[in-house]
């Protein structure tokens, strides 16, 4: 057992509360990492505020950079020493992860939301009592924490630590969603709902190849600001008239919308803003939405559900950092740092739209 800072949830909703904990050393097929930066995402708040009661105090975050600090005795593909993203977790062996697909892998949710390991251990307590983790396989709001081994990726050691975080989840969801399932041709138009740092990360994944014209809609000016200096043509506040515009703004229609917004309403003005066989991918955290079946269908609507950017993280992750060297994926620039006994300050930017993605350091 090491002894370890944590932010834990003590019940569904509450608030962050930084405490002692103790934690296991790694198993044979496991990662000991300590945390230099975890980026904090929309998704951990939802989850934290819909999590079971049964499973709490619990210790989330999933977008974790660190240093390896130990490794199981099984463990072949990094070192002590090693500098290492964190992403999501999955088996290796079903058939989707075969297939290079594990955001699809079979056992996703035992891997990722059970609040624990698939055998139902945590490898965190609290006064003695079990600690639920494994948030995404690793929850990163701590400092350090035991991850499997195909949850890290090792990265180049001078990337900045706060520019790799995000890479985990929010970079490669965006990027992906448009690098992977889009694959759009360049001069083809794309446009991006939500500036925050999954869509931010898919408009400069769209801009790199040569989308054109890009476009942003957000209703925080600073977002929409950035939007432009990160390459859209534009960027527009939600409002009437949105779709009107969108179709003008792109010749008649998009040929691709990125929807990261989760919102019913506005996925339904994000299809009625595509052209005909125009593809529209769902990437936010929302409730049902109801669509004009005949309308997709005269349209022919392509609708894409996408989790993670049908990212392989250990082939992907390079993928975007070659992106970053070359100028092309700048995602430092969605980043503002919080130490990580400020989670809460953290968590108040991010409401409030004056931080795109906060990242807490770690001393």
């Amino acid at each position: 057992m090491r002894r370890v800072r944590a932010a834990v949830a003590e019940a569904p909703g509450a608030p962050f509360a930084v405490r002692d904990a103790d934690l296991e050393e790694p198993r044979p097929s496991e990662v000991l990492v300590r945390m230099e930066a975890a980026g904090l995402c929309h998704t951990d708040l939802a989850m934290r505020d819909t999590w079971p009661q049964k499973l709490t105090p619990m210790v989330f975050g999933h977008e974790g950079a660190g240093r390896v600090e130990a490794v199981g005795t099984e463990v072949t593909s990094v070192a002590a020493g090693d500098r290492v993203c964190l992403t999501f977790a999955s088996c290796g062996a079903c058939d989707q992860c075969v297939a290079d697909h594990p955001a699809y892998c079979r056992a996703a949710r035992a891997r990722n939301l059970s609040g624990g390991r698939p055998d139902g251990t945590t490898p965190l307590s609290l006064d003695g009592a079990p600690l639920h983790a494994g948030f995404f396989g690793q929850s990163s709001f701590a400092t350090y924490a035991v991850v499997h081994e195909r949850g890290v990726v090792k990265m180049p050691s001078d990337l900045p630590s706060a520019v790799v975080a995000p890479l985990g989840c929010s970079g490669q969801t965006g990027a992906g969603a448009v690098l992977n399932r889009l694959r759009p041709a360049p001069g083809s138009s794309l446009v991006v709902l939500g500036a925050g740092g999954v869509g931010l990360s898919a408009l400069m994944a769209a801009v790199a190849v040569g989308c054109d014209p890009v476009v942003a809609v957000d209703p925080v000016a600073s977002r929409r600001a950035l939007a432009v200096e990160l390459g859209a043509r534009t960027a527009l506040a939600p409002g009437e008239g949105l779709v009107a515009a969108l179709r003008d703004l792109t010749g008649g229609g998009a040929h691709h919308v990125v929807e990261t917004t989760g919102r019913p309403e506005t996925v339904r003005r994000a299809v009625s803003a595509l052209r005909p066989r125009g593809e529209i991918v769902l990437l936010g955290l929302g409730g049902e939405v109801t669509f004009d079946v005949m309308g997709l269908l005269s349209k022919g609507v392509h609708v894409h559900g996408v989790i993670e950017g049908d990212s392989d993280p250990g082939r992907f992750l390079p993928e975007l950092i070659g992106l970053h060297r070359r100028g092309l994926f700048p995602i430092g620039r969605l980043v503002t740092t919080f130490p990580f006994e400020e989670i809460g300050a953290a968590v108040a930017a991010m409401a409030d739209g004056s931080a795109v993605k906060p990242v807490l350091t770690f001393v």
